[in-house]
This record gives structure tokens, C-alpha cells and sequence, in this order.
């Protein structure tokens, strides 16, 4: 049976999920946000031709998109009274994708006061690491409840 910390924590992975959904940003990057767990995230996403570069190949703005979300989301988990702000990202590009599902999948590395830090990777069809990031995060002074989106 679970607790009602259990619940809360429950509530509030709900409740970024739904601030996760209700980005604009997200209308034009169809994605889908689940956190899996304390410190964890997984964000599914369709790459097509509409995100290519010149080139024929998925731009990195998409891969950075999705491993800053993905990080920032497993990070957020942690905190809920605040939203986070994404202070620095390093990213490393691994493989060109062309089309076909990715997911994004973010995990908290260390911090639970004021700055988080957490990595994230995406994968694609075949399973191949096609991009890698670490995220360092801050609390801000926005309240999780007060923005659209967030019912926790």
C-alpha cells in the first residue's frame, strides 16, 4: 500500500508531465514526456523531415531539445516547489538520425538543495546512442503551481 508521500510524489511526476504537455514549444517538437521514477525520464519523439537540416539529417537543435528536456524533467523530480532553470548544457553529438522514433531518456546525477546536475542520452530505432548531454540546473524563484499546465 502505498503512503501519501508515495501519492505526492506520484502527483507531482503527473503534474510535470502536464507542464511538460502544455510547452507551445511542444506543438512544434511532438513529444511525449513519462517520468519513470525519482531522478528519472523518458521522453519519446517522432524525428521526420520537417526538423532536417540542409544536409538530410535531424538538426541539433532537436538533439538538444530533448536531452535538455529529458535531464531537466529527471531533475525536477526532486524538487517540488520550484521550477528549474537550465544554467549550462554540454552536448555531444554521437551518430546522425534521419527519421524514425528517439527517446530521450534523463537521469539525476547529484544536488538536492539549489543546483541539480543530470545527464541524459538519446537513443534511436536500432537502440544506438545518437546524442549525450549533462545539464547543471537551478532553482528559481517561479512557483510549480502558479504555471499553466502544472496541476500537482
Amino acid at each position: 500500500m502505498a503512503d501519501s508521500s508515495d501519492s505526492g510524489q506520484r502527483r507531482h511526476w503527473h503534474a510535470l508531465e502536464g507542464l511538460y504537455a502544455s510547452a507551445p514549444i511542444n506543438a512544434v517538437f511532438a513529444s511525449k514526456l513519462e517520468i519513470t521514477g525519482e531522478g528519472r525520464s523518458r521522453i519519446t519523439f517522432d524525428v521526420t523531415e520537417s526538423v532536417y537540416h540542409a544536409a538530410g539529417a535531424a538538426h541539433g537543435t532537436i538533439y538538444f531539445k530533448m536531452l535538455d528536456d529529458a535531464a531537466f524533467y529527471a531533475a525536477n523530480t526532486l524538487v517540488t516547489d520550484r521550477f528549474l532553470l537550465t544554467t549550462s548544457f554540454n552536448l555531444h553529438f554521437t551518430k546522425p538520425v534521419r527519421e524514425g522514433k528517439v527517446v530521450a531518456e534523463g537521469r539525476w546525477v547529484s544536488g538536492k538543495r539549489r543546483v541539480f546536475v543530470a545527464e541524459s542520452r538519446l537513443i534511436d530505432e536500432e537502440g544506438d546512442e545518437i546524442g549525450r548531454g549533462t545539464g547543471t540546473f537551478m532553482k528559481s524563484h517561479i512557483p510549480l503551481s502558479g504555471l499553466d499546465g502544472y496541476s500537482g
